[in-house]
């Protein structure tokens, strides 16, 4: 519950333009506000050209700001790089030129310029609070680093008031120039008392602040930095020994393909914790054995995320020690399909290794417990079949998911499904193997680097195809028009299944952060690909054994289920706390310094 409302918050992201569109920006919205501070109370060629020069000093000024900002106390900061403290100053100034334009119609009616310059000081206030805000809320630089940054720009700007003052008529006061100082405290102490405040709900929850995670996590988000948020993660992580199922098959004395199920669940997204790894286990063993490799989601979701690259090296370390098959078996049966209330089971037994696959497509299906595959490994062990290795297909998403109503179904389709596989006469069968990596689709349109791996298993007349795509999940009725494509081909039967990566999440601002296969591909040539690659498998089909090992690697750490469930909630509460307190402190602030500005 809590990572779906999590992940909803994908959609609340943004991304700025270029730099130089920024500028372009920038001294656009300078020029047209500098004409408007100044032409409607002077209306005169000399107003126009004196407000020309006003937006294009401050556009200068701000610019120049920026740069020796960054130069100077930014340059080691992940985050705020040239373009987006150009960005920060163009939403900031534009807050500033609200007010200003806004003392500009006040002063107007009124005839009074000193409305004008009170204004102009309020936007300073605003200005000023927005830049503290941004930079103590994102940036990992020092506080000392941060406070001179938010104040450099729009300080350096009030210079101007000194050479308005004889073209708009104001009278710049000691007083006012008292409000000048005195902003400055209350707007490092609202932000202060602001960020202290959300940072507690972290604290509370997991004893990490949130202000910290959402540094980090926005370290990810625009520079792919995972160090900052995995060195979190570490630090509450659980350690725990994780299971990895590899099923193995030999031809010609070579090991031809590989299928690795790790119990591990590959996020939380991008490049932090586990989300690669299907993609590196994959990549590592082809490099190594020089086979076409597979890596479909095991039974298992977010609490099992590991936490580093350094877990990660650990798996990976475990699978390549443990790669030796000392038997291998030479048959295998037909693959059986059982159905139960939208559950949808098949098994092929190899030897006395079970293979099981789960979906519930074309209904919406996301992770699936990792209790039901103990169960499910339990019910066939009963049967004589060890191991059981059991696939989340993973392979259908269009709605909600209903978890408890599909757990049971799930469990007897699978038991059915194995106690008829048990049944059938055992023989020799030939693989077909081939890969394909589609150029034209990335990360950003949901597929990892994996691409698509093929499986064909021939067993007597009947043709089975293992497609494996890198990617989360696909949108709901596309595994179905693969498998009819496939059976225009010969192919009898077959399941699609994804590898749940999710280097695709975060990538886009959509609401889930990722897009499932399908949704932003073109599924025609998609289909296409899978077929040229099982064409291909079909090809190269020839007699095979197979072997298999169930891996334990110890004291792997995973981010943990306690651990998920703070980290949503810290992510829920904190949007929430955030925006009542930007409604209620920062317009109790804005009264203040407005009563400030009355008074003097």
């Amino acid at each position: 519950m809590y990572m779906g409302k999590a992940a909803g918050h994908y959609s609340s992201l943004f991304t700025i333009p270029s730099h130089r569109k920024i500028i372009f920006i920038f001294f656009g919205a300078c020029v047209f506000g500098g004409v408007l501070a100044v032409f409607p109370l002077n209306p005169s060629l000399q107003g126009l050209t004196l407000g020309l020069m006003f937006g294009i000093a401050f556009f200068l000024i701000t610019v120049l700001a920026d740069i020796v900002i960054y130069h100077g106390w930014m340059k080691t900061d992940p985050i705020f790089n040239l373009r987006r403290c150009s960005a920060l100053s163009l939403v900031s100034s534009s807050v500033w030129f609200f007010f200003i334009i806004l003392g500009v119609v006040i002063s107007f009616f009124l005839g009074s310029p000193n409305v004008w310059l009170k204004l102009f000081l309020l936007g300073f206030s605003s200005a000023l609070i927005l830049r503290l805000l941004v930079f103590s809320a994102a940036s990992l630089a020092s506080k000392g680093r941060i406070i001179v940054s938010s104040l450099l720009q729009p300080s350096l700007c009030n210079v101007l008031l000194f050479f308005m003052e004889p073209i708009v008529g104001y009278s710049l006061s000691a007083r006012l120039l008292l409000f000048f100082l005195f902003s400055i405290p209350i707007a490092m102490l609202t932000v202060s008392f602001f960020i202290s405040l959300v940072k507690r709900v972290g604290e509370k929850n997991l004893g990490i602040d949130s202000i910290t995670l959402f540094k980090a996590f926005l370290a990810n988000w625009t520079e792919n930095l995972n160090a900052p948020l995995e060195s979190i993660f570490e630090k509450f992580g659980q350690e725990r020994s994780i299971k990895i199922s590899v099923l193995a098959f030999r031809a010609n004395e070579r090991i031809k393909a590989l299928v690795v199920v790790p119990a591990l669940h590959s996020g939380p997204f991008k490049n932090v914790g586990s989300s690669p790894l299907p993609y590196i286990i994959q990549n590592t063993l082809e490099n190594k054995l020089g086979c076409v490799v597979s890596v479909p989601h095991g039974l298992s979701g977010h609490e099992l995320d590991l936490t580093s690259q350094l877990q990660n090296q650990r798996v990976l370390e475990g699978i390549l020690n443990s790669l030796d098959f000392p038997s291998f078996d030479s048959e295998a049966a037909p693959l059986i399909r059982t159905k139960r209330k939208g559950a949808d089971a098949s098994c092929q037994i190899f030897g006395k290794c079970a293979f099981i696959t789960l979906t519930t497509a074309p209904q919406t299906m996301e992770d699936l417990p990792q209790e039901l595959d103990f169960i499910i490994a339990e019910e066939a062990e009963k049967r004589g079949l060890y191991p059981a290795i059991i696939i989340d297909a993973h392979n259908s998403i269009e709605g909600l998911f209903d978890l408890n109503g599909v757990v049971s179904p799930l469990k007897e389709a699978a038991v059915n499904c194995v106690e008829k596989a048990l049944l059938q006469q055992k023989s020799p069968f030939e693989i077909g193997v081939a890969k394909v990596v589609p150029e034209e689709f990335d990360v950003e349109d949901g597929m990892g680097p994996g691409g698509i791996s093929v499986l064909i298993v021939k067993v007597g007349n009947q043709k089975t195809a293992y497609i494996t795509i890198d990617g989360n999940n696909m949108v709901s009725g596309l595994r179905e028009k693969i498998l009819l494509a496939l059976r225009e081909i010969g192919i009898t039967d077959g399941e699609i299944l994804t590898t749940d990566t999710h280097i695709v999440n975060g990538i886009v601002v959509t609401e889930r952060g990722y897009y499932p296969i399908g949704e932003a591909t073109d599924q025609t040539k998609l289909i296409d690909y899978v077929k040229e690659a099982a064409v291909t498998a079909l090809g190269n089909l020839e007699p095979a054994e197979a072997s298999w090992r169930i891996i334990s690697v110890p004291n792997v750490k995973i981010i943990g289920e306690k651990q998920v469930g703070a980290l949503c909630l810290i992510t829920e509460e904190a949007a929430k706390l955030s925006k009542r307190l930007a409604v209620s402190l920062f317009s109790s602030v804005g009264v203040l310094l407005t009563t400030l500005l009355i008074l003097l």
